[in-house]
């Protein structure tokens, strides 16, 4: 029973982790889409520092999940690559290029940050069978594949239809993450009652 409490124990640090770091991630995103929705129009600059923002945060994130997570090396080792990636991206954003080439720069950048962050949630939930919130974790990273798919594809002529595309999907990329840290807390909530009803029966 002590080895079941301990991996218990484990567990709830990793999930605890993983929640905490998907709700401030999500919120960000949320709050960045919906400024980016209502501000029609904004300049390159403006849009560029707001999404580098996002791929900042987020790749910072990533970093302290690889570095800190004990889970598998090749797992560690994905979320390092991706978060060290996502801040190059963000840096890169936050340049104001010339003014032929900003917009496709900048949704180069946005894609593959999407892109990184996606295939590297995907793969931690696919390669982690006892991962926290594994569903989700793969759901989320499925979404940010997919936006970032759409924004390396889309041949956007204009940083207002950049903005209003990449905006859209950092909002349901950021409601897909917080609900993913809830349910992750939630399910974490219900495997300690289990643990605790367990050990009280064993202990009576």
């Amino acid at each position: 029973m002590t080895e079941v409490k301990r991996e218990s124990d484990m567990k709830t640090v990793v999930g605890t982790r993983i929640w905490k770091s998907k709700l401030v991630a999500g919120l960000l995103a949320v709050v960045l889409g919906v400024v980016v929705l209502a501000w029609p129009g904004p300049s390159i600059l403006v849009a560029a520092t707001l999404f580098g923002v996002y791929l900042l945060t987020s790749g910072l994130a990533e970093l302290f999940l690889g570095f800190t997570l004990p889970r598998s090396v090749a797992t560690r080792v994905l979320l390092v690559i991706s978060g060290a990636a996502s801040v190059v991206l963000a840096i890169l954003s936050f340049r104001h290029f010339g003014d032929g080439y900003a917009v496709l720069l900048l949704s180069l950048w946005i894609g593959i940050g999407f892109v990184f962050q996606g295939v590297s949630a995907t793969a931690a939930g696919i390669g982690e069978p006892e991962l926290p919130g594994r569903g989700w974790y793969i759901v989320s990273g499925v979404v940010s594949v997919l936006a970032g798919v759409v924004v390396l594809a889309w041949p956007f002529d204009s940083i207002a239809v950049l903005t209003l595309a990449a905006g859209i999907w950092l909002a349901i990329i950021g409601l897909t993450q917080v609900v993913h840290s809830f349910q992750t807390r939630k399910n974490l909530k219900t495997a300690n009652q289990t643990i605790s009803a367990i050990s009280q029966r064993l202990a009576a």
